[in-house]
């Protein structure tokens, strides 16, 4: 009777180590890079009458880019 009445808690797994520590410092340095580079190049690339609004225009569609296309990771 005392056997049975022990509720049988399903054990949690925790995520590997590589799913916590690697992956993130990956997603990371690509969004990082991405941004860097879509950055440095709209600069380089600049009319001069363009201004701050081609880097700004250039950042934002890549975000918007990128989470359109991995919002759903």
């Amino acid at each position: 009777q005392d056997v049975m009445d022990i509720e049988a808690k399903p054990k949690v797994s925790r995520p590997h180590w590589y799913e916590r520590h690697v992956q993130p410092c990956l997603a990371e340095l690509l969004g990082s890079a991405l941004f860097i580079f879509v950055g440095c190049l709209s600069v380089v690339e600049d009319s001069g009458a363009a201004g701050r609004l081609q880097p700004a225009l250039a950042h934002g569609l890549s975000l918007g880019s990128a989470v359109a296309v991995l919002g759903d990771i």
